[in-house]
């Protein structure tokens, strides 16, 4: 047992990025890898079974993949019944003392869970895609998996394997915001996104936003929250504003920090209604040409249970 455990620890990070990508949820993406780990130990025990596996990664993310196939397919019936828009779990990272460029470095163990390119633009468009659509699209896209691979995992064949892909691939480029820009100007963005709020500037905020822009907020049910996406900067930057403005009046305690959200900065607050219910929310963006394309509220108190807590000396609204 201490051989399988010892082959299979170095390889948990991996799984864990590609569960996350294909559910949205690092414990659901946990509980995945968690099965995959029962389902090698028990598959495998037997020394002559795991002589025949070449390529170890392989065998694991499959069995990972047929897993993640299983939730995603459970999941429609739970999604669909889901209390107004629905936006996975962020994975957010505090900033500690950026480099002078504007880059940001996450901590390893968050970085190994995103991969290389998760943001959360792209986590919301593989939410429009069939289960199969997202598993093809992820194994094959993100991880590089052989169609081969990918075919024996979803139990079908391997041109209807590419064909999954391929219909994903299309419906990611044509659904997701752009999202484009670099550390620096994200950097410049959202400062700016922050400081028309802290004005109450409505043509300073609209400047910031693209004509396109598109806000989502995930309540869970537990906060007002709009049931549909906002479209447009006039309507978002109404509804900035007015969410905005309720906090200092409704909180006893407020504060914000600027964060890394999914790869990109975003904006966390945490705050005390003054009957003392906690209140937390996390806000990120996809920017393109200097604007906001889209932008992230996720409010689920049950979505945020992993989210690190904003520094003791954090400020108010808006964070700096």
């Amino acid at each position: 047992m201490q051989d399988l455990v010892s082959e299979f620890e170095p390889e948990r990070d991996h799984l864990i990025a590609v569960a996350y990508r294909m559910l949205g949820s690092r414990a659901e993406a946990e509980d995945a890898v968690q099965e995959t780990w029962l389902r090698y130990a028990g598959a495998l025990a037997d020394p002559a079974a795991r002589a025949e596996i070449r390529d170890l990664r392989g065998w694991l993310t499959t069995t990972t993949a047929r897993i993640c196939l299983d939730v995603l397919r459970s999941a429609r019936v739970r999604r669909e019944a889901y209390p107004g828009q629905w936006l996975p779990e962020p994975l957010v990272t505090r900033l500690a003392d950026p480099p002078a460029g504007g880059d940001f470095a996450p901590d390893p163990a968050e970085r190994a869970v995103r991969g290389d390119e998760v943001g959360m633009a792209l986590m919301v468009v593989l939410e429009r895609l069939t289960p199969e659509q997202r598993v093809a699209f992820v194994l094959h896209d993100a991880f590089a998996v052989p169609f081969d691979d990918i075919a024996t995992a979803m139990g079908t064949t391997v041109p209807a394997a590419r064909q999954l892909a391929s219909r994903a691939r299309r419906a990611v480029t044509d659904g997701a915001p752009r999202n484009t820009a670099s550390p620096a100007e994200q950097r410049r963005v959202v400062e700016a996104f922050l400081t028309a709020t802290e004005t109450g500037d409505i043509e300073k905020l609209m400047a910031v936003l693209a004509p396109d822009v598109v806000f989502v907020g995930d309540s869970g049910g537990h906060f007002p929250a709009a049931r549909r996406p906002l479209v447009g900067p006039e309507q978002v930057a109404k509804f900035v504003l007015g969410l905005l403005r309720q906090l200092p009046s409704m909180a006893a305690d407020l504060r914000a920090e600027i964060v890394e959200v999914d790869g990109g900065l975003g904006v966390l607050v945490d705050a005390v209604y003054k009957d003392g219910r906690p209140f937390r929310a996390v806000l990120s963006f996809a920017i393109d040409g200097g604007r906001v394309t889209a932008a992230y509220n996720q409010l689920n108190p049950d979505k945020l249970t992993r989210v690190p807590s904003t520094a003791e000396d954090a400020g108010g609204w808006p964070p700096r």
